[in-house]
């Protein structure tokens, strides 16, 4: 178990999982550096939205936000957020992520990471079949009214069923 997972599971014993979910990202150092902040997290874990502000912190040397501190912001949300929907008897890991950078970003952005109970039950469902599988989430970078997309990042998400997860892992090392 991760220092922020001994964190988490301590943290929801006095605070709600959603605003602990807000405000550990937004103070843990890791996401800090990112430049984005976490603005809203409904208490159903289904929508979190984000902003990434532009500042000296970020911007590059043609005074845009730098595409490391967009790809960094949105990186390790749909992974965690997926984690948390799903529950322990899944294991969630990033696979890969493909950016696509589409104009320069000078002004703040934002981006919404969604799932949808619908969405969440057809991979409880996947995974009760096939055990393993792979799933790819896209977001977008926008600005606030969503009228103009920055930055695109799809991320490919690896989701198994945690016991058989652990048998293949055992197989693996012959452990």
């Amino acid at each position: 178990m991760s220092f922020y997972q001994k964190i988490a599971e301590v943290g929801t014993r006095f605070v709600p999982k959603h605003k602990l979910f807000r405000y550990g990202f937004n103070w843990s150092p890791m996401y800090r550096r990112s430049t984005g902040r976490v603005v809203s997290v409904t208490k159903d874990l289904l929508n979190i939205r984000i902003k990434v502000r532009l500042s000296y912190k970020n911007r590059n040397y043609v005074n845009s936000i730098f595409g490391g501190s967009m790809f960094s912001s949105v990186d390790p949300i749909p992974m965690v957020q997926l984690i948390n929907l799903l529950g322990n008897e899944y294991v969630v890991w990033d696979k890969s992520a493909e950016v696509v950078f589409k104009r320069p970003a000078r002004e703040n952005l934002y981006a919404d990471f969604l799932f949808t109970e619908e969405e969440l039950a057809e991979i409880k469902q996947r995974i009760a079949q096939e055990q393993e599988i792979e799933i790819v989430k896209t977001t977008q970078l926008t600005n606030e009214n969503r009228s103009t997309v920055y930055c695109e990042v799809h991320k490919t998400m690896y989701v198994a069923n945690k016991s058989y997860y652990k048998e293949k892992r055992k197989n693996k090392t012959g452990k």
